[in-house]
């Protein structure tokens, strides 16, 4: 893809890449990070609000710390100095003109700037809106076009923009109607006078959180006070369990996952801080280049919390060098973001094991932009629980029938779970009755932590949520035994003569079985044509000679015969060119709609 790096960030960009970048707030040679133990007493998201938890943690020793993406601290900002700073950052935004309810566009890079800006707007009464850094995006002018349609979606007054890509700010907010826009220098430059803040209601929006998949018509999802806190208080108290402050231990999270994404933001970032808990923030945009300082951050800062999909430990897995990490404390290995593989979880746990890992630490859960956040947890300490089921019954007839029968085509899936307390989760059919167990249908989910719309979007609003608090998720899956398991989107979702085909079950078998082949190199997608669908592969093949790439190309096309009883046409492609979601996901419709509109044609006729 030109112009995008190994990390996926802009080349254009990189002259503003250094990790000693300096905060305007940071202090030139940091002390030690917060400690895990904040000395106060553990309370549970039970605020009516994110300022007032900010207020309460506060009062702790914990908060946030900032790294780069060789590990080093950069910033150490108790959640004490966030207060204060975030209140100036608060009067200096009003102080623009900006008043309570106005949006407020941050290009979101893990650093102590995003934390005072997205806090100063929370004590403002505005409307913080996270956008992503160019990651996964095609090109300058693509991710550009993607910012701007969110920007005016959102209807922000103001725009910031991180100095790592602060040579693109001018096309980014040119012709936009903003009372700011500029980098959080020149944001803090602005002067803080002794003004007033208002009153924070609990049902007034919180921040607009744009879902991964947000491209050509992006749709901010509306997160009022209240469900973020619901959402929080439930991840904390149920979900990950976090222990009380009388414990011995106390909890420490350490993420790479992006605050622009519903995982990273809430999950890591206002979270933890409802719950008083310290976090190890490092950036996004490295860990895909050194994976292993994530470990190494766990391992030296007695980390028990953390998170990523399933790509990020195949990433881990595949580095050398891990002799001194001490995994042992890691208690909740969480795994989410997209569909769970359980065969890269059990190489990550085979691979650490000796360093103390332990499998049981996995959790499986589930959740979207849509419900805020987390929806299910998997129990604790139980690691993954499957379910592997006859694939062939699957497809045919939606019947999810249980078979270890290895002469069978199998297929398994992970159980991601109850519902989280005051949340209800029903698989329905297609005239939106509830189905019993092991039927697949579309999976629906109510509950306090769910959105109130899509912001501006009435329309889009009323066709996913319905009069009685039922949000349609999109996604199929089954229940099994009062958990929820999901099977795939609905959208993605495959027909042929009958059959119900998984898109990532083709994605899957030919990344496993091909060794040249890695994580998200092969999307499946079906087009329509006047002879009936045809199932296509788009595969990124990193060998230039014809023999090799003849060789892969009839490999696999033999293996989706022998293994699924199905024609593909394989297309070659250049690596790095299948397209993703801010979040990491694969995005097999734009990956159909770049096909269509002749993106890869050259790769095409090379191959042929």
């Amino acid at each position: 893809m030109p112009g995008i790096s190994e990390t996926g960030i802009s080349k254009e960009a990189s002259p503003g890449l250094t990790e000693a970048t300096q905060q305007p707030h940071q202090p030139s040679t940091p002390a030690q990070p917060t400690p895990s133990r904040s000395g106060i007493d553990r309370r549970y998201g039970d605020f009516p609000s994110f300022p007032a938890a900010l207020d309460y943690a506060a009062q702790g020793e914990s908060g946030f710390n900032i790294y780069s993406g060789r590990g080093q601290l950069l910033e150490a900002l108790p959640y004490r100095t966030l207060r204060v700073q975030a209140v100036a950052m608060a009067r200096r935004l009003l102080n623009l003109g900006l008043t309570q309810g106005d949006r407020v566009a941050i290009v979101a890079e893990s650093d102590g700037d995003f934390a005072r800006i997205f806090f100063g707007c929370q004590y403002a009464g505005l409307v913080p809106a996270p956008l992503p850094l160019p990651v996964a995006f095609g090109g300058r002018d693509g991710y550009i076009a993607t910012l701007r349609g969110m920007i005016s979606s959102a209807g922000a007054r103001a725009v910031i923009v991180p100095d790592v890509i602060g040579g693109w700010t001018t096309e980014i907010i040119d012709g936009l109607d903003l009372v700011f826009g500029g980098s959080p220098a020149e944001l803090s430059a602005h002067d803080a006078p002794e003004i007033s803040l208002p009153t924070i209601k609990a049902d007034g929006l919180s921040y607009l959180q744009f879902s991964s998949g947000s491209t050509r018509f992006p749709m901010g999802v509306s997160v009022t006070q209240t469900a973020g806190m619901a959402n929080a208080r439930a991840i904390a108290h149920d979900g990950l369990q976090v222990r009380p402050s009388s414990d011995t231990e106390d909890d420490r999270c350490v993420s790479w996952l992006p605050l622009y994404h519903d995982m990273g933001l809430v999950g890591f970032f206002l979270t933890p801080m409802t719950c008083q808990l310290s976090v190890d923030l490092l950036p996004t945009r490295e860990f895909a280049r050194r994976p292993h300082v994530w470990l190494d951050l766990i391992s030296r800062n007695k980390g028990t919390i953390a998170y990523s999909p399933s790509f990020g430990f195949e990433l881990c897995s595949r580095r050398n060098g891990a002799a001194e990490l001490d995994l042992s404390r890691w208690r909740i290995a969480g795994i989410g973001g997209d569909m769970i593989r359980p065969h890269i979880l059990e190489e990550f746990s085979e691979r650490f094991a000796a360093n103390g890992f332990s499998g049981k630490a996995f959790v499986a859960s589930y959740g979207m932009a849509e419900a805020t956040l987390a929806i299910s947890f998997a129990p604790l300490n139980n690691g993954v629980q499957t379910d592997t089921v006859d694939l062939r019954r699957l497809e045919s007839t939606g019947i999810a029938v249980q078979c270890n029968d290895p002469s069978y085509a199998l297929r398994t899936f992970v159980r991601c779970g109850r519902a989280l307390p005051e949340h209800a989760i029903e698989v329905r059919d297609q005239h939106g009755n509830p189905l019993p167990d092991r039927r697949v249908g579309t999976v629906y989910v109510r509950g306090p932590s769910l959105m109130v719309g899509y912001f501006g979007r009435q329309d889009e609003t009323d066709a996913v949520l319905d009069a009685q608090g039922w949000l349609n998720t999109g996604d199929l899956g089954y229940m099994l035994d009062g958990e929820i398991i999901i099977t795939g989107r609905a959208k993605d979702l495959i027909i042929i003569n009958g059959r119900n085909i998984w898109p990532q079950d083709l994605e899957w078998s030919a990344e496993s079985a091909i060794e040249s082949l890695r994580s998200r190199d092969v999307a499946v997608f079906s087009i329509d044509g006047e002879e009936g669908e045809t199932i296509t592969a788009l595969v990124q093949c990193r060998a230039s000679d014809p023999t090799m790439r003849d060789r892969l190309t009839n490999d696999l096309t033999s293996l989706f015969r022998r293994d699924h009883g199905v024609d593909v046409r394989v297309v070659l492609v250049p690596p790095r060119t299948l397209p993703q979601t801010s979040s990491g996901k694969l995005t097999r419709a734009k990956a159909k709609a770049m096909l269509l509109s002749g993106a890869f044609e050259d790769a095409e006729h090379s191959a042929a």
